[in-house]
């Protein structure tokens, strides 16, 4: 089996803004995505919600050892990265098909393996 993060991002603005009816309806299309992943036979073993990224930190190395820490997103966008899944999945393309009830809901969703570090270093 393969492994795969579901990267989902949003404009956090409009999200805030939303009505509770807008949330629930987006919060059913998840529902749907990980009851479709189920039935098809692709396991999420992890994944959250994030929180708005005015809450993120940023850490950087500077000279020697100094290391600097800032406030907010890494990158100033409209949009941020909101969420996230992880995906065993033998089936990409079934996976991909899949990631599209996210994708009407949300708009372009990234889907990306992970590198398996299990074997040691390449």
């Amino acid at each position: 089996m393969s492994e795969y993060v579901v990267l989902i991002p949003g404009n956090e603005s409009t999200w805030e803004a939303s009505s509770g009816e807008h949330k629930s309806a987006m919060y059913a299309k998840h529902g749907e995505f990980a009851r479709l992943l189920a039935e098809r036979g692709h396991k999420v073993t992890g994944g959250s919600e994030l929180t708005h990224s005015r809450d993120a930190r940023v850490v950087r190395r500077g000279e020697g050892d100094a290391i600097s820490v800032t406030e907010g997103p890494y990158a100033e966008t409209v949009e941020q990265l909101t969420g996230f899944y992880v995906v065993d999945s033998d089936d990409l393309d079934d996976l991909l098909e899949i990631v599209g009830v996210l994708a009407g809901a949300e708009g372009a969703i990234e889907v990306r393996g992970t590198v398996d570090h299990s074997a040691g270093p390449a």
